[in-house]
């Protein structure tokens, strides 16, 4: 057994020291509703809201999976799926507290309030969740802190340390995550205050997730293939069908989920998520036919996804029309700079600035300019009904976002370079990262083919 260095077993040291604290937290009886302000309804629809936003990121390690050379597509995979443990422990122990704490200053949640879910499971509900117990609205909050640094993967995939992201997602969760969440979600958030909209994550999961990426991007530097300009084609193209599937089936609870209730404006967020996404994955489509392209299966998954970000902070203040004007200019713009993107140096692998930070972007100025309290008198009227003070708050939120995502994550990707290698040797890159991360290594399938009057099965390495 090789002799263990300090950077491998500090990871493990942690976490047994968390477990070990939790012991000592004193456990508490749970909320009795006696005034029955819990609606059943709310609650069964809530839990399955929560585990359809879990499902998304599963679906995100296939959709990004597919994409990435096949020597590559386990490491790509877990590194979406292992946020599910490093944000789930760390919500407990100070992610929701510093999210949806006692507010310090509009800014920032008091990481005592919850801390280790002190009084979650034994507390009133929260204030714009009156009908569900506290529990669970943190539960669902969780599965949107989850997905959010798996977003980033696709930026930095082919060439990110394994140990060096997981420090990232651990990082981002509680420096940009929690409190641009308490900025935007926290009744005492100052952008909640100015009247900024975001009714399930344009700007908390998708800019956010976005800018990181692109600061990630030019931290990292670009791949070797990338310089030589080497074509490398995707692994798996079913994948990315299949974590489109499962993304577009998620989001319904994501979108529809964020009503916080099993009400008219769930229906509604429900019908505009899937009205954007389907109009958003045909005007990719056939804007690519429109430019000389074959219609193709990437296109169209590609620009379902760009439509689902566009529409999720406009979901539940828009209408259902207007949702597809929302989806085909959301994915023709995002198409355009996926376009620019590739005649650059920016090496962001699987385009998630161009997709998730322009669509998150795209979605957050169409929600200032087609909101309507028609749709919901909780929010307001955008530009297009002639309110341009509350898009010109739009703008000022998407600004302040952009540019605290942005710089604090690029911080965050420099401090980890310089405690730790962020990027692998060129000799792991050149070998994959599945094999030089994890001793692990991904194969398409397997081919019945006739040798010498026998049938045998041979490997298939490659997809074509």
């Amino acid at each position: 057994m090789s002799k263990m260095t300090a950077k491998q077993i500090t990871p493990f040291v942690v976490l047994a020291l968390v477990a070990l604290a939790a012991i000592f937290v004193p456990s508490l009886p749970a909320f009795e509703d006696k005034a029955g302000a819990y609606n059943a309804a709310d609650i069964a629809w809530i839990i399955v809201a929560t585990a359809l936003v879990f499902l998304m990121t599963p679906g995100l390690a296939f959709f990004y999976g597919g994409m990435v050379h096949r020597k590559n597509v386990i490491s790509t995979m877990i590194k979406s799926v292992v946020a599910a443990g490093v944000v789930s422990v760390l919500w407990v122990v100070i992610g929701f507290s510093l999210a949806f704490g006692d507010s310090i200053g509009g800014f920032i949640g008091n990481p005592t309030t919850f801390m280790f879910f002190k009084g979650v499971m034994s507390g009133a509900p929260w204030s714009l969740a009156p009908t569900i117990p506290l529990g669970l609205f943190a539960l669902f909050q969780l599965m949107f802190a989850i997905i959010t640094p798996g977003l980033v993967v696709g930026a930095v995939a082919e060439r990110i340390r394994f140990t060096s992201y997981v420090l990232f997602i651990a990082l981002f969760g509680l420096l940009v995550y929690a409190p641009i969440a308490h900025w935007t979600w926290h009744p005492e958030g100052f952008l909640f205050k100015w009247g900024a909209l975001d009714f399930a994550g344009g700007t908390v999961v998708h800019i956010s997730a976005g800018c990181a990426a692109l600061a990630g991007a030019m931290v990292l530097k670009r791949r070797q293939a990338h310089i030589e300009q080497k074509e490398i084609p995707p692994a798996n193209i079913p994948y990315v069908l299949i974590g489109t599937g499962l993304l577009w089936f998620g989001w319904f609870g994501f979108n529809a989920g964020s009503a916080l209730g099993a009400n008219a404006l769930a229906v509604s967020a429900f019908a505009t998520t899937n009205t954007a996404a389907a109009a958003a994955g045909l005007s990719w489509m056939f804007f690519d036919v429109a430019r000389g392209k074959k219609p193709s299966v990437l296109g169209f998954c590609i620009g379902a996804v760009v439509g689902l970000v566009a529409i999720t902070p406009a979901a539940g203040y828009v209408a259902v029309p207007q949702s597809i004007f929302i989806g085909v200019i959301a994915a023709i713009i995002s198409n355009i700079a996926v376009y620019y993107k590739q005649r650059s140096k920016l090496d962001d692998t699987l385009d998630v600035f161009p997709c998730h930070g322009v669509g998150g972007i795209v979605g957050m100025l169409l929600t200032g300019i087609f909101a309507t309290k028609t749709v919901n008198s909780a929010g307001n009227d955008g530009l297009f009904y002639g309110n341009f003070d509350f898009f010109f708050t739009q703008v000022k939120a998407l600004l302040i976002v952009v540019s605290y995502s942005f710089a604090m994550s690029y911080g965050i990707f420099r401090f980890i370079n310089f405690i730790l290698p962020l990027r692998v040797s060129s000799q792991d890159e050149e070998l994959g990262l599945d094999a030089s991360q994890h001793n692990e290594k991904y194969l398409q399938g397997t081919l019945l083919v006739s040798k010498n009057g026998k049938v045998e099965e041979e490997e298939i390495e490659e997809a074509h």
